[in-house]
């Protein structure tokens, strides 16, 4: 039997639907910016004026990356121009990223907004691309329900960091 490993979605599968720690704000996203921790321990990759550039931790694939408002928005109409423009921007220096990183045959590129709309952070509105690849969605993801992550999470943010 082969084993796939994946330690760091562990946290996720143990907390589940918990509720926030005491000094949490009770959003992922202002919580990591809040923490003292360095960027790279929360593997933010970049920070502009408005927004904020940062690898998902529990990634649909290897280099899934998020754009994020440093203000605690959650409807996308409700952002200033300048939070938008910029999202905008830093969501194509991403894609550059990734293509030089990873040379992949396309990208997903997207936001769920409203928790009927697929959010899983509702309250805080980002932005989601990633690198996509022909086949890469194989039995694995359509049959066992189980994705295949071929890269750590520290691996990815040193692939990319330099890119920013």
């Amino acid at each position: 039997m082969d084993v796939l490993w994946s330690p760091w979605r562990y946290d996720y599968i143990k907390n589940g639907e918990q509720k926030p720690a005491a000094d949490s704000s009770g959003c992922v996203f202002c919580d990591i910016l809040k923490s003292s921790a360095s960027d790279k321990e929360k593997y933010i990759l970049y920070r502009a004026e408005h927004n904020f550039v940062i690898l998902n931790i529990y990634p649909y694939i290897s280099g899934h990356l998020m754009i994020v408002p440093f203000s605690h928005i959650a409807d996308l109409d409700r952002a200033e121009k300048a939070i938008t423009d910029e999202l905008m921007d830093l969501t194509k220096l991403c894609q550059k990223a990734l293509r030089e990183a990873y040379q992949p045959n396309g990208f997903n590129l997207g936001m769920n907004l409203g928790k009927a709309g697929g959010a899983g952070v509702a309250e805080h509105f980002h932005m989601h691309i990633l690198p996509r690849w022909v086949g890469d969605a194989n039995f694995m993801t359509a049959v066992g329900e189980t994705r295949t992550i071929p890269e750590s999470l520290q691996t990815s943010y040193e692939k990319l960091k330099d890119k920013f």
